[in-house]
This record gives structure tokens, sequence and C-alpha cells, in this order.
């Protein structure tokens, strides 16, 4: 909590002083306290919040379920590392996770911190099983923020520039971005000309491929994209990564974004909505391949620590019981019928597109600028009015919309409300 007294513009020079300066803010705001798809701010402004902590809060802020998870399990002990002494929560969580993931192969789990962590375990996952270095990821895509997951990150400024030399044998191909030009047809034509020129698929120990880039701009891959990667895959001995970090737990419409194309991956790496907002990460794939590691290979202090393993469980059984799947289905036909009626009035909007409730709005290029302010003008706007919204995208223009998917039917349309005004006040 804040203490008494302070003010914003006091924390804003405190945090100038003693935070990296590397670390970014997307809003001039301190949270004191936040609920649902609501939070406050230090000077008690209220906000409709369609960032959800960029998609960790599919169950919505202090979901009750999972505060009482967590408050029991801190009764009962804190950490013991699951290498020295193992608790029931991983295990059952575990369990839980291989049955959630679809797909005809039996499964097991590792549980980890983050999203990086996930990735670069599936990598590592992957070269043990197959015997092979290279990796193969695509422009746009975001894997993390550690060595090996910014290597295989397709996004220079900011998240590489000055960061080099990355890790080797990791290749880069176009992603399935049709609003740029890139047809599915056109992508696998260059991950073609890739094993011609770069790299023989025979040394590519993994296929990396976010099925809705994130914080590449919310396009999702074509499901005939999937579908042909999975069997170049198989045809070639290549593990085929599915990182749903930001598009799984429901947010898509399907509790994992690979299910819209009907395919199995051989790993699935999650991370941000798995425990409701408590650090926890997993890589979810086929037994044999994970078991390609022998023990001590995998793990790490931290990993699923009790409490996320607690907030996990409980967060499972919210989506059961609230049905928040086919709730981000419902949520997903309102908000892209309000996007495109923002479409339809204002020309600098260049795309909407998506997957149930990941859903983003691109603007076009602005003349003599290197990147359009018409995003960033819309989400000043939008927090003036109490809605907090967030960019994606190689130029950050477009908006990305990552609604709580517990948010009420009235929070919703208030938001879309504002979210018009902001448009209007930004755009005209």
């Amino acid at each position: 909590m804040a203490l008494a007294g302070t003010s914003t513009a006091a924390l804003l020079e405190l945090r100038a002083s003693e935070v990296a300066r590397g670390v970014s803010n997307a809003h001039p705001i301190f949270v004191e306290r936040a609920e649902g798809a609501r939070l406050w701010d230090i000077d008690g402004k209220e906000y409709i919040d369609f960032v959800g902590g960029i998609g960790v809060l599919n169950v919505g802020h202090a979901h009750p379920r999972v505060r009482a998870a967590v408050e029991q399990q801190l009764d009962r002990f804190t950490h013991t590392c699951f290498q020295v002494a193992m608790y029931e929560p991983y295990v059952r969580l575990a369990e839980r996770l291989n049955r959630l993931v679809p797909g005809s192969s039996r499964k097991k789990t590792l549980l980890v911190t983050t999203g990086a962590e996930a990735t670069e375990n599936a990598v590592k996952i992957a070269r043990a099983y197959t015997g092979r270095p290279a990796v193969v990821s695509f422009h746009h895509g975001y894997h993390g923020r550690t060595l090996l997951a910014l290597s295989m990150t397709g996004k220079n400024d900011p998240y590489k520039l000055r960061f080099g030399p990355f890790c080797s044998e990791i290749y880069q191909t176009p992603f399935p971005y049709e609003h740029h030009g890139w047809t599915t047809e056109r992508a696998l034509r260059s991950l073609d000309d890739l094993f011609e020129a770069q790299v023989s698929p025979d040394r590519v120990a993994a296929i990396i491929i976010e099925p809705v880039l994130g914080e590449g701009g919310f396009v999702p891959a074509p499901p005939a994209f999937m579908v042909a990667l999975r069997e170049l895959a198989t045809r070639h001995g290549i593990a085929l990564v599915c990182d749903e970090i930001q598009s799984g737990f429901g947010r898509t419409g399907k509790m994992f974004a690979f299910e819209h194309s009907g395919i199995e991956p051989d790993l699935v790496a999650i991370a941000k909505s798995l425990a409701g907002g408590l650090p926890l990460a997993a890589v979810v794939g086929k037994a044999e391949m994970i078991d390609s590691v022998t023990p001590g290979g995998l793990g790490g202090t931290y990993g699923g620590n009790p409490l996320a393993c607690a907030a996990a469980l409980a967060t499972l059984d919210v989506f059961e019981e609230e049905r928040l799947v086919e709730r981000a289905r419902k949520i997903g036909a309102r908000i892209e019928r309000a996007l495109r009626d923002l479409q339809r009035r204002h020309s600098e909007i260049a795309d909407v597109r998506g997957l149930g409730a990941m859903l983003g709005i691109e603007f076009v290029d602005e003349p003599d600028k290197p990147k359009s302010t018409y995003a960033a003008k819309v989400i000043e706007e939008a927090r003036i009015r109490g809605l907090l919204l967030m960019s994606a995208g190689s130029k950050a223009d477009v908006i990305r919309v990552l609604v709580p998917l517990v948010i009420s039917d009235d929070e919703l349309d208030t938001g879309l409300a504002r979210l018009a005004e902001s448009c209007d006040a930004a755009l005209n």
C-alpha cells in the first residue's frame, strides 16, 4: 500500500530516481487496489482494465477463489524447493495440465516461474530429444527477454537493441501477416528458402511459434499455416513448440489458440494467466520428449512455487465453474463488433483482427513519421476517461484488448464506450 499522503507525483519522482530506466511504463499511475476488471490508483481514480496485466488476469484481479487458495497455502508453507522436498500442489497441477492440453499423446509437465523460462526450457527439451542444435522462430514473435528467448524474439527495438551477441543457430522466417502481404503460401515459401539456403531441416531441433502474435500485434496464424507447420515438423523430425503464453487459458475462445487449427504440438509453453496473477509458467508436452532430459537437467529454485501452484489450481477451478472459455467467445463477439464499428468511422484504423477475446486494431502509418502516433493518442485519451489500454506491434501501432474474462456486460459496454470516445477525441 502507498504510505498515507504519498502522491503520484512523489512516486513518479522516486521511480525516476530509483528504478532502472530500461523498465518501461504504459501509464503514469500507481495502483492502490484492484478487483475483477477494475482498479483504483492512489489518487482514488477508478479505471476499467482492458490490459489485465498483459493477459495475466483472465480470471480478473483478486479473484476470491484464488485469494482463498493462496491464503490456505500461506498458512502451511511458502517454499521448500520442489527439488529438495516435494509437495502435493505441484504434482496435482501437473496432472491437471497434462489433461488440459489437447492431443492424443501422453503428456508430462515441467513447472517454472516465467514465460521466458518456459520457452527456453522447451528448446532445451527439444534439443535433448532430437540431438540437434538449430531453432526456427518467426518475425514479430516474442518469446521473452533472457538470452535464448531474446535470440528467438523477432523484434529489435526495444527488446534486442544493443544486447547482442545473441545465441547461435537461431534462424528467423516471416510470419503469415496477411495485412502486410505475407500470406500463408508466401510464408511457407520463405520457410522452404530458409531450409535450402541457411539451415538443413535435419539440423533443426524446434520450430517455435505463437499461434497468435502477442507483442507482434495480435496477428493470428492462419489454420492452414499451422497445419502445414505440423506436417513439416513431423516429416523432418522437428519438435513443434507452441508459445501460448499470451494466447492461452481461454483468451482466444478456446483453452489454447492452437486448437483453432486442430493440430497437436509436441511442446506447449504456458504462463501469464496460469496462476491468476502469481508468477508461474510451464512446459507441457509429449511425455517421451520431456523425459529425454536426465534428472537434474530441468528445474529451478522457485519453479512451481507452492503458493503459485495453489493459485493455479484455483484458477483452473474458476475456468470450469464460470465457463470462462465460453465467456471469452461472447466477450470477443461484442468487442469485435465495437472495433469494426470504429474502423468504419475512422479511416486511421487500418485493420481489426484477432481470435475470441484477443483482439487488436492496427492504425495506418502517418506520413513523414517513423512510427504512427495514433495508438498513443488513443491510449492517452482513454486513460483520461478511466480506461486502461496498451499498444503492441513492431511500430507500437496496434491497440490490443485483453479484458479480464470475468468482466461484466455493463463494465464491458462502458469500457467500449470510453474507447469510442477516445478514438473520436484522438482521431477527429
